[in-house]
């Protein structure tokens, strides 16, 4: 029988670990700067992926963390 989380990307993101979910937003960002500059889309989500690394860099708690949790759901990453 297959695993479930093997296809299922918010459990795939709950096994991620500190360096893989922190590598895997800098490669957003990347790919973000290679849009214009002075498109809104890109400022906002610039300004969800900085969120994500801060919250990412702190000791947090178990509010922050569904709050990141529910910030990597959104982007699909």
């Amino acid at each position: 029988m297959k695993d479930a989380g093997a296809t299922n990307p918010r459990v795939q993101r709950k096994q991620m670990g500190y360096e893989e979910k922190t590598i895997a937003v800098h490669e957003e960002m990347k790919r973000m700067n290679q849009l214009p500059a002075t498109s809104s889309y890109v400022t906002h989500y610039m300004r969800v992926l900085n969120k994500i690394l801060q919250l990412l860099s702190i000791q947090i708690t178990a509010l922050q963390e569904g709050e990141l949790e529910l910030l990597f759901a959104r982007l699909s990453l």
